[in-house]
């Protein structure tokens, strides 16, 4: 039986990477803000970080925020787990964050850095982006009574207890260094995903494509945040929408990209 330390343990992944790994019998710590009883301000760090860490094999980082301070919390936990010989760390990131120039990508791949440099065991699986994320998206995107789309930019979504259950196969692992990266099934234009959602939560709201301006905006367009040759996902923005929202996204992904296609034509000229 392994010793598992999991960062973020109550969020999206890290809880189901906690779940996968106790059902395989493995010990597992769950760190995270306020869970006790390894309750650690990771960016803080302290006494409470060493105690979390102590007697560890693994740790598996999921804890991210979006206050771009993931390096500082990368850095504490590096240095815990040299304290403690830990054998192995396995960080868990997003494809592109050495192309679009976005701070939260940018902040993610220094955190990689530090992780390829820390001295220890070390994995490093980077993933497209969970389903729930586009549906927060495109929530934000459909309150105004029309749905302003970027123009040109794709989507490859991943079903997030795929990448949990990945995750925990290379935690029990030995280090792998930068492995295969993860990616949804099928890679979706905006307006596709978005009528998809408005199916299946039964809003009426014109999308509209609209073209930005920024490296980050060409970066996206241009789809380096996507992963087309590894496609390995096998649960579809449809069928997420249908099991979180009811029967409303039963539609198959080749409608949903006939009329996305059919409405890109129309509103854009952009590609991604």
């Amino acid at each position: 039986m392994t010793t598992i330390l999991v960062t973020g343990g109550t969020g999206t992944l890290g809880r189901l990477v906690t779940e996968r790994l106790r059902a395989d019998g493995h010990e597992v710590r769950v760190l995270s803000r306020h869970a006790q009883p390894y309750a650690v301000d990771l960016v803080r760090g302290g006494s409470g970080l060493d105690a979390a860490v102590a007697g560890v094999d693994v740790i598996v980082h999921c804890a991210t925020s979006p206050r771009g301070d993931d390096d500082k919390a990368a850095a504490n936990v590096i240095a815990a787990a040299r304290r403690a010989g830990v054998a192995h760390l396995v960080y868990i990131s997003i494809v592109g964050v050495d192309v679009v120039p976005l701070g939260y990508y940018r902040t993610k791949y220094a955190v990689e850095k530090l992780v390829e440099e820390s001295g220890l065991g070390w994995t490093i699986l980077r993933t497209t982006q969970f389903h729930d994320l586009v549906v927060q998206l495109l929530q934000a995107l459909a309150k105004p009574p029309v749905m302003l789309l970027p123009a040109g930019v794709r989507d490859q979504p991943i079903e997030v207890a795929e990448v949990a259950g990945r995750l925990a196969e290379l935690a029990v692992g030995a280090p792998a260094g930068r492995v295969a990266d993860m990616g949804g099934p099928e890679v979706r234009t905006f307006p596709e995903l978005a009528r998809a959602y408005l199916k299946a939560t039964g809003k009426r709201r014109p999308p509209v494509n609209v073209r930005l301006a920024g490296g980050a905006y060409r970066a996206l367009r241009d789809g380096g945040h996507l992963t087309p040759g590894r496609a390995v996902g096998k649960g579809t923005f449809e069928a997420y929408l249908a099991a979180r929202f009811g029967g409303g996204a039963m539609s198959g992904p080749g409608q949903g990209a006939a009329e996305g296609d059919r409405l890109g034509a129309r509103r854009s000229d952009g590609r991604r």
